[in-house]
């Protein structure tokens, strides 16, 4: 989307851009056309005229004749210059405003009809109403919220991870109308929580996971949940996120960074988000393709594992969110920076399909509590490209490109994975293809990462008329 599109308002219809002067309608042209005729009379017989005029009517006691030829031939002189240089100046402003039309102050006029992003917002506004699940379940009562992706076949009752991405999104959009209830939505997680106690994805069974009770939190408290209310929740889930415990969520960047976002949220004076940040900061690794600057892989415990842009977009917006609640430290800006010069340093292009922006899908594998020879298998699907945007629009990725004079790199970045993002979606919903590309699904948290995305970049391009 064009500046024009998001911030320009377009020139209404019949507006006439103001006269270079300043005047309006004929009278401020008069002096230039005068001008102009007096110097189309010729530098020589405009001095001509004048000579001749004051050679008459000079008085005869002056001293003689030589100086009555003295002071009109000066004068003379002085005219036929004047009327040349304000010939001249009037042609080179002409010839100025024809070659920069568009430097002149554009008129203030109705608008025309909105840019496309409404029509996005109000289009996931009204797939999310459409593919509202209501059910009666005769153990948790009345559910209401979505499954995982809109427009599933099978019976739709709503999920904890569906339902939690439905309200993120609902609460960016502001519900404009009663068609959802962000409170039904409230209500639901909670009658979602497990018996005892968090959240799981439903391939995940009966056990809870601490990126889902994160990503449930974190909704639950930005749709005003109390604080209270929340403790229980995110003890259990500080709790149960160790390296004893879940060693394999500990070591996946996805998991740590969602788990640090979420609870960034629901409990900024948790102890466990300084160790989840310093868990960040220490699995980074230096990537000696692009300069040896320090970037992120799928795992937070490899020495040399293979540079990933979407896990370092990830870092660098979960490190950022942390400064501004925990307070910034040495070690982490400097690792978070890095992180954003590595993906400043993407050498492929064009940048709106570069290999830096391809979707990713990945596998956190745990064992199971009831059976440790079998593995619980989680499947996750990352929107790469709204990720770098994110990680683009974040406050460090414009101060490093600001004070170290990237500012077109980053704007080049940025625009391509915008567009990126922006040509994924029909209809305000993303889609994410399966197996060899016939079928299609519309995943809810797709389409809250691209609107949160889109959202993010209007907000920062806006400028209103002065």
């Amino acid at each position: 989307m064009s500046q024009q599109q998001l911030g320009r308002r377009p020139r209404g219809p019949g507006s006439v851009p103001p006269a270079p002067d300043g005047g309006d309608g004929d009278g401020g042209a008069q002096p230039a056309r005068f001008v102009g005729w007096l110097g189309g009379l010729g530098c020589a017989a405009a001095g001509y005229g004048v000579f001749q005029f004051l050679f008459g009517v000079l008085p005869d006691s002056l001293d003689g004749e030589a100086a009555k030829y003295l002071i009109a031939g000066v004068s003379g002189l002085g005219t036929g210059l004047a009327a040349w240089l304000a010939a001249a100046l009037v042609r080179a402003r002409a010839a100025a405003v024809a070659r920069a039309p568009s430097t002149a102050a554009p008129a203030i006029g109705p608008a025309l009809a909105p840019g496309p992003l409404p029509e996005v917002f109000a289009g996931a506004y009204d797939a999310l109403a459409e593919q509202l699940a209501v059910v009666d379940d005769p153990d948790l009562g009345r559910l209401t919220g979505w499954t995982h992706a809109l427009g599933e076949s099978s019976p739709a009752r709503p999920t904890a991870v569906g339902t939690a991405y439905g309200l993120h999104i609902m609460l960016d959009l502001g519900a404009p109308d009663g068609r959802v209830s962000t409170g039904d939505l409230v209500d639901t997680l909670w009658r979602l929580r497990l018996p005892d106690g968090g959240w799981s994805a439903r391939s995940q069974g009966s056990e809870p996971r601490p990126e889902v009770t994160a990503l449930v939190l974190g909704a639950l408290a930005r749709a005003g949940a109390s604080r209270d209310r929340l403790a229980d929740e995110v003890a259990r889930c500080a709790a149960g996120f160790t390296h004893e415990l879940d060693r394999a969520g500990r070591e996946s960047t996805h998991v740590v960074t969602t788990v640090l976002r979420g609870l960034l949220r629901a409990a900024p004076d948790s102890a466990l988000l300084p160790r989840l940040r310093e868990a960040i900061v220490d699995g980074a690794l230096s990537d000696p393709g692009r300069e040896h600057l320090r970037c992120w892989d799928y795992r937070l415990d490899l020495d040399n594992g293979t540079a990933s842009a979407l896990h370092t977009a990830q870092a660098v917006v979960a490190l950022d969110r942390a400064a501004v609640v925990l307070g910034d430290n040495a070690s982490a800006r400097a690792t978070r920076e890095d992180g954003v010069r590595w993906l400043l340093a993407c050498p492929d292009g064009p940048h709106d399909s570069c290999a830096d922006l391809a979707n990713l899908r990945e596998e956190v594998r745990r064992p199971r509590t009831d059976d440790p020879s079998r593995h619980e298998v989680l499947n996750v699907r990352h929107f790469t490209a709204a990720w770098v945007v994110r990680a683009l629009m974040s406050p460090t990725a414009r101060r490093v490109a600001r004070d170290e004079g990237l500012e077109e790199r980053w704007r080049e970045r940025l625009d391509g994975a915008v567009a990126a993002v922006w040509a994924g979606q029909s209809g305000g919903t993303w889609t994410w293809g399966l197996g060899d590309g016939t079928q299609l699904r519309r995943p809810i948290w797709m389409t809250y990462q691209g609107l949160c995305a889109l959202r993010a970049h209007a907000v920062w391009m806006y400028q209103p008329e002065a």
